[in-house]
This record gives C-alpha cells, structure tokens and sequence, in this order.
C-alpha cells in the first residue's frame, strides 16, 4: 500500500508525512528498527518504554501496511517474528536523524 494514495486527498506533503509517521509510537520504533536493522516484537517493546502490546502491535500493523515495516514470520516451536524497515521505510532516516539531531541540541 502506498501511504499517501489512500482515498483521502491530502492538502500538502507533510500531511502524507505525518499520516505515514505521526504519533509518538511510529517514529521511535521507526528509531529502534533503524538502530538494529532486525528486532523481534519483545525486543521492541524492551526498547520502547511505555508502550503496551496492544499499540505496539497496532502500530506495527500499520507501519506495514504503509509499506515501511517488513514482517518476517518463521514456522518453527517456539513461533518467531523479525521485523525490519523496509527500503522505503530506510528513505525515512535521514528525516529521524534530523529530528534526533534537533533533540539532541534541544534537551539540555
């Protein structure tokens, strides 16, 4: 799925922007994938504090069905989940870097 070419018009590019990224939660683990590369569900809810299973996973859900999230999910006992940005999900790093470098100048 291609997130901004969902059925409603967008008026600028930030908006597809934000659709794609907004919130709190998307961005950092967004932020925590880019770190890694690979990281499973418990791995990322170890990393971001504060976040419940329930809005991890919804998150997560839509951050792949917007084509910036890739899920792998291996057969095997006990069940294993990887996930990963995807390479149009890694076109948004310069974008957190950014916002990294912004906070980092900014939290003192």
């Amino acid at each position: 799925m291609n997130t901004c070419s969902d059925i409603r018009k967008f008026t600028c590019p930030i908006e597809c922007t934000l659709n794609a990224i907004g919130g709190k939660w998307k961005i950092l683990i967004m932020y925590y994938l880019s770190i890694d590369g690979v990281k499973r569900y418990n791995e990322l809810k170890k990393s971001i504090n504060g976040i419940t299973h329930k809005m991890l996973s919804n998150q997560l859900k839509e951050l792949e069905n917007d084509g910036l999230v890739h899920r792998e999910e291996y057969h095997q006992i006990p069940p294993k989940v990887e996930y990963s940005l995807t390479a149009k999900g890694l076109t948004l790093l310069p974008v957190l870097k950014m916002m990294s470098e912004w906070g980092e100048q900014n939290m003192k």
